[in-house]
């Protein structure tokens, strides 16, 4: 049996070194003996085989009559066995068949294969079925632990983020055109000729208007602080900021009737003043925030126009503040004189 082991371990190592081919003959791995890959092998009767015989998925015949000297491996494949054999042989994966005549003087080892023998077939050695084939791995010497040093990791670089969603501005957009238009359409029922005085304040000093404005909008960070700073005017803070965001609206809606009175003149119709001012508005609002929407320089129109309704509000209130009082009219001479008391 150890002369089957040495046998089986040698062949394997014959396994990785070959090139398969077809049908080959080779030197064996002990007696230079035929390889066999993937043919057929056939021994006739009367004919002596000197040396080893190995096969890979092949077919191996021993006719009657006829001697092997030496051992048969087969892997993979089938033998037919009518002969005689003085060595072992050996079967990994394989099916053999021993035939009434057949005579293995070594032993016979199966490994995960099959041997059907005839009742005149003699195997004068060990019959042996192996349920693998125990090859002893060499131990790997333990690699020395390295000390857990901290991996530096790299700080990660926000990208831009573009977060843009056309339905949602669009619609919101809509929503603010609507309140504006709504907005005009209320004040001009109460306050027209104020709401007429800015527009005409806008139209004949623009660039005025617009600058008073932007610097409104600048300034106004700063007196922000200055009230903090003072502790009596804190509370001034909530008015002043409404009072900024009161001259924004009202000067938008005052832009929107002047648009509105021209959109009107333009097509020749003659509209009530409300329809007026809140078909301005809306269409005004509408364009100057759809631009709004474009990236990156969008935003200069709404700041630009906003900030020209609040300086056309504020020399408003300069021009009105500037302005005498109008003295009341002397009796004429055909009046009638009142009364002497």
């Amino acid at each position: 049996m150890k002369h089957a082991a040495k046998l089986l371990t040698l062949l394997a190592l014959l396994a990785l070194t070959f090139i398969p081919t077809a049908s080959a003959r080779a030197l064996g791995p002990l007696d230079s003996g035929p390889v066999i890959f993937g043919g057929n092998y056939v021994l006739k009767s009367g004919d002596t085989l000197d040396g080893d015989l190995v096969v890979f998925g092949g077919n191996a015949s021993i006719e009657a009559d006829a001697l092997v000297k030496g051992s048969i491996v087969i892997f993979g494949g089938n033998i037919r066995l009518d002969g005689a054999l003085t060595g072992d042989l050996v079967l990994i994966g394989g099916a053999g068949s021993l035939g009434e005549e057949a005579v293995v003087k070594g032993d016979l080892v199966t490994v995960g294969g099959s041997v059907n023998r005839a009742e005149g077939a003699r195997v004068e050695g060990q019959t042996r079925n192996e349920g693998a084939i125990e090859i002893p791995i060499p131990q790997i010497p333990k690699a020395t632990a390295l000390p857990d040093k901290p991996v530096p990791t790299t700080p990660s670089v926000a990208g831009p983020k573009f977060d843009f969603d056309p339905f949602g501005s669009a619609f919101g957009v809509l929503g603010q055109a609507i309140f504006i238009a709504a907005l005009a359409m209320a004040l001009s029922l109460f306050m027209r000729p104020q709401m007429e005085r800015v527009a005409d304040e806008l139209v004949r000093q623009p660039l005025t208007a617009a600058g008073v404005g932007l610097l409104t909008a600048l300034v106004s960070p700063v007196a922000v602080v200055l009230m903090i700073l003072t502790v009596i005017l804190i509370l001034a803070i909530p008015f002043f900021a409404l009072a900024l965001a009161l001259a924004w609206l009202f000067g938008l809606v005052s832009i929107g009737m002047e648009a509105g009175e021209r959109f009107s003149r333009a097509v020749g119709q003659n509209w009530p003043p409300v329809l007026t001012a809140g078909f301005g508005a809306f269409l005004m609002t509408l364009v100057v925030q759809g631009i709004g929407l474009i990236p990156c320089v969008g935003w200069l129109v709404p700041f630009f126009v906003g900030a020209a309704g609040i300086g056309a509000v504020t020399l408003t209130l300069l021009e009105t503040r500037k302005r005498p009082r109008a003295a009341a009219p002397a009796p004429g001479l055909d009046e009638p004189l009142p009364p002497a008391s």
